[in-house]
């Protein structure tokens, strides 16, 4: 099988000590096998590159997020690690660059979130359930600080307090500053991916074209695209060499995870160059 291209970045190891790695994963990159992807992924990568393997990812980030993953070495240790995220002893911090002047205070947005697993898209819910209305979302609860602005752009700390699906995308777009490039959530009209066949950000891409906020600059060049394949008579995939629904032209999203804290350790990653506005 032919797998979608992943942006050209390496995936760079942060700490790699007896029980724990971790990584700086970018962005476009899936964590572990999933739909199309088997060898473009971290896992995949760590394995044929380093020789690093088995690894157990303690947390989760959506393929278009970039930043700091943490994998443990043995179940042992990754077993740890789940108690202390079950036990709610594990803060979480990301950095996004936002549309907009982020409000200078502190804002939270404690909003049920409701995920259409057809679409591939959260929406917020924001009220109580009463006789009339049931909220069908589940709990959730971010915090937000503005750490700097330029008048266009905010870079805005994320801080969610619970981890449901792109709840920091969807939280975002509550307080009226979404995620710059987040073609899913900066408009409420998008195709549905069911309809176009694709993945939501795709659809979403497709339906709206590149966010004005984008530039070339952030266009890395792609491990491999269609013009590298040669037809195989023998591949039913090959008269089709572009995954279904791919453009070509995918962006990662400004959404970059910083930080993991628990009980007596702590998890850190480089900003990446679009966190700053100068």
């Amino acid at each position: 099988m032919h797998e979608p291209p992943v942006m050209a970045w390496d995936v760079e190891v942060l700490q790699n000590e007896p029980d724990v790695l971790t990584v700086c994963k970018p962005a476009s990159v899936p964590v572990h096998p999933c739909g199309q992807y088997r060898k473009n992924t971290v896992l995949g990568i760590l394995q044929a590159e380093y020789g690093l393997a088995p690894l157990y990812p303690i947390h989760r980030l959506d393929r278009l997020v970039s930043g700091l993953l943490i994998m443990a070495k043995n179940p042992a240790k990754a077993d740890s690690f789940r108690q202390h995220i079950e036990a709610g002893l594990v803060q979480k911090q990301y950095v996004a660059k936002v549309v907009g002047v982020f409000l200078d205070a502190e804002q939270v947005v404690d909003a049920n979130i409701d995920y259409n697993a057809r679409e591939g898209r959260s929406t917020a819910e924001v009220g109580i359930s009463n006789g009339d209305t049931t909220l069908k979302g589940k709990a959730a609860c971010t915090k937000f600080t503005r750490i700097s602005t330029n008048g266009i752009h905010s870079i805005v700390l994320c801080e969610p307090v619970t981890g449901r699906t792109h709840q920091i995308r969807v939280h975002l777009q509550c307080t009226g500053h979404p995620i710059a490039n987040d073609m899913l959530y900066l408009s409420d009209d998008v195709v549905n991916r069911s309809t176009l066949g694709t993945t939501a950000d795709r659809a979403a891409a497709l339906s709206g074209g590149s966010p004005e906020t984008s530039c070339e600059s952030h266009k890395e060049e792609y491990k491999y695209c269609s013009e590298d394949f040669s037809i195989d008579p023998m591949c039913t995939h090959c008269p089709n060499l572009a995954p279904n629904g791919y453009d070509g032209h995918e962006e990662g999203l400004w959404l970059h995870c910083v930080r993991y804290t628990g009980p007596e350790w702590v998890y850190e990653c480089p900003y990446p160059d679009w966190a700053s506005l100068t």
